[in-house]
């Protein structure tokens, strides 16, 4: 028997956003007899990342939620913020659950294949064409994970940061971790004149990912995380004797880049390359579900799928927050002792959840209110205003 060549959906990518989607699609009874084709070059057969969240109830995800807190910290030079989550609960997915998850679902479906190919085009003609190092596809329409060509080539106005982080989970010999309370951030390391913070999940009293994180421009060689994680663990965890048994390592464009201008009637760009991450925070678990479930409404009303992704109001957010990381990066610090010790934690949850009121909107604005913040927002203001 030949394998097919040409399918409804081909979803380039089998990461976060691609799985979730074909989960998605395969769920719905009206896209049944809908063939999908999923390529990737990878089998996501290892845990290449965690992905955290939070969330008010469980969700669909709670079988595999590796870890969940109640109460949260955030740490400046000036001062401790402790904060009580409820009804929120940070949660945490290991990315091999998620893959192996995901994969028995789809393939459980006749209608779903998944191809192990690396992809080098796609046209978009009477249906698109996609082509791999091996063998050549078309659909009849395509969803693409791979950040545009543009997006680091393009000279235009756009503002963009990198989160770009490594950590290392630990395992000590005693209970040293208070496993009911991650660390948020804490500014008390630093880099230079930096935003840079570490990042603290305790998966029990004596194992946890310890991450150190940058928001800036450029990245650092892989040695400058490791000797920022060793003197943390040290310096401020207090821990002598542990063995490192798990390690990762990413970069997560921040920015206010218009990924939407990517889309047509044929093609939507998904995940990190559709713009997908809060370009204000690097989250994406919680807005790639969202998104997915806006495509599918989309494609059941006969619409095309990106019509109305993204809420305007809160690009213009990000983009005044990117604003001052980029100009005055060493503000970072400020900013988020700012965000979380005169704003509710809830508040801020919903905030980046995009799911605020303009009230509660207001009084981050307010909290954050300063000549730097003034000047950005009227910069950003005059750009969405001309577009």
């Amino acid at each position: 028997m030949t394998s097919p060549s040409h399918f409804d959906f081909i979803i380039i990518g089998n990461g976060l956003a691609g799985l979730q989607l074909a989960l998605k699609l395969t769920s719905e009874t009206c896209f049944d007899q809908k063939t999908i084709a999923l390529i990737d070059p990878s089998d996501k057969s290892e845990n290449d990342k965690t992905w955290s969240f939070w969330d008010e109830k469980p969700s669909a995800w709670h079988g595999i939620t590796y870890k969940s807190w109640s109460k949260a910290t955030i740490i400046t030079n000036k001062r401790t913020t402790n904060l009580n989550l409820k009804p929120y609960t940070y949660k945490t997915i290991r990315a091999i659950d998620f893959y192996t998850q995901a994969k028995a679902q789809l393939n459980q479906k006749e209608t779903v294949t998944f191809i192990l190919e690396n992809v080098t085009s796609v046209i978009e003609k009477n249906d698109v064409i996609v082509t791999t190092n091996k063998a050549t596809y078309t659909a009849s329409h395509v969803f693409d994970s791979r950040i545009p060509k543009d997006f680091t080539s393009e000279n235009d106005n756009s503002i963009s940061i990198i989160q770009h982080f490594k950590g290392w989970v630990i395992k000590t010999e005693s209970d040293v971790f208070d496993d009911n309370e991650i660390t948020m951030m804490d500014y008390r390391l630093k880099d230079g004149n930096q935003t840079t913070f570490t990042y603290v999940l305790p998966f029990s009293k004596r194992e946890a990912l310890v991450e150190f994180t940058y928001f800036t421009a450029n990245t650092v060689e892989q040695s400058t995380y490791d000797t920022f994680i060793k003197s943390y663990i040290k310096e401020y965890l207090n821990i002598n004797s542990y063995s490192i048994i798990e390690t990762e390592a990413g970069q997560i464009p921040m920015t206010n880049y218009n990924f939407s201008k990517c889309n047509t009637s044929k093609i939507t760009k998904i995940g990190t390359g559709g713009g997908w991450v809060k370009g204000s925070t690097g989250y994406s678990f919680k807005h790639t579900e969202k998104k997915v479930a806006l495509i599918i409404e989309n494609l059941k009303a006969n619409k095309i799928p990106s019509q109305q992704l993204f809420r305007r109001k809160y690009k213009f957010y990000d983009t005044i927050f990117l604003k001052v990381l980029k100009d005055d990066n060493h503000k970072g610090e400020w900013i988020f002792e700012n965000f979380y010790s005169k704003n509710s934690v809830q508040t801020m949850f919903r905030f980046l959840d995009e799911e605020s009121s303009f009230k509660e909107e207001l009084s981050i604005m307010l909290s954050l209110f300063s000549w730097t913040f003034i000047k950005a927002f009227f910069k950003t203001f005059t750009i969405h205003k001309k577009k």
